[in-house]
Formats: structure tokens, C-alpha cells, sequence
């Protein structure tokens, strides 16, 4: 069990990291911060059993979206750090190396790309916005951004 809460923790510091990164680049760079209602509306359509939609934006308003949009971010990022941390052990809590959980944080990318995404009515790997290229490059920043605060909380727990 305590394999599971570290794991929590580490996720939770990672999904931190990445808002952090998002803050960022919304005061540096001028880009918009993420929408988690959107998110939000998407996961309360699929308690309701849809998950496919056209466009997330024409959806019918779900109560508390914006609520849930986070609680899902941050929920995703929550079991991600435990499925990683039932992945590699215990042991590399003791000597956290960098690249394990940078490859984890890749790899997570696949939910947005092949379930959020086309769930919300933006194509396979955002296959269906107007610069998929860019929102995947970024999509790959964040993730790594995501890895790095997953390693830099392993390194203080």
C-alpha cells in the first residue's frame, strides 16, 4: 500500500509541475490556459454514457464542469504516478532515475491522444485542429514536464 500512496504523490507532483509549465507559458508566451471544463464536460457525457462527441463545446452544459475537468486532470495524474510506481518497484523510490519515469511520462500521452482527444471531437492525436503538429509537440512538452515533476517530488519524498 504505501508503494500505491507514493505513486499517488509522485502523480499529483507531476500534474503540479505541469500546471506550473502551463502558468508559464500563459505569462511568458501569451498562451491560453487550459479550459478543464471541457475535460469536465466530457467526463460527465461518459458517466452518461457517451464518449464520442463531434465537439465537446456543443455538448449540453454538465453541472460542476469545470470542477470535474479538475478532478479528472488531477485524478489522471494521481493513478498514473500509481501505475508507474507498481511498474518499477519500490526500489526506485531509494535511487529515482530520471529517464524511467520521463519514458513513463511519454507513454501517458496516449490517453489524451487516443481517448480525451477524439473523445472531445478532436481527432486521433488532435488529428482534427487546425496545427495537430504543434498541440502534439506541446502535448509531448508537457508530458515531459509532467515526468520531471514526478522525479523532482520522488526526489523529496
Amino acid at each position: 500500500m504505501t508503494l500505491i500512496w507514493l505513486g499517488a504523490v509522485i502523480g499529483a507532483g507531476g500534474t503540479l509541475a505541469m500546471d506550473l509549465w502551463a502558468v508559464i507559458l500563459n505569462r511568458l508566451g501569451g498562451q491560453p490556459l487550459p479550459n478543464w471544463g471541457n475535460p469536465g464536460r466530457w467526463l460527465g457525457h461518459l458517466f452518461r454514457g457517451r464518449v464520442f462527441h463531434d465537439d465537446i463545446a456543443q455538448a449540453a452544459p454538465v453541472t460542476g464542469e469545470v470542477a470535474l475537468g479538475w478532478l479528472l486532470h488531477y485524478g489522471v495524474g494521481v493513478i498514473y504516478g500509481a501505475m508507474f510506481a507498481l511498474i518499477v518497484g519500490i526500489g526506485w523510490f531509494s535511487d529515482p532515475v530520471f529517464w524511467k519515469v520521463w519514458i513513463w511520462g511519454i507513454v501517458t500521452i496516449a490517453g489524451g491522444w487516443f481517448l480525451l482527444h477524439p473523445g472531445m471531437g478532436l481527432g486521433w492525436a488532435l488529428s482534427r485542429v487546425e496545427r495537430p503538429w504543434t498541440g502534439r509537440a506541446m502535448g509531448l512538452i508537457a508530458h515531459t514536464v509532467f515526468a520531471l515533476g514526478m522525479w523532482l517530488t520522488a526526489l523529496v519524498v
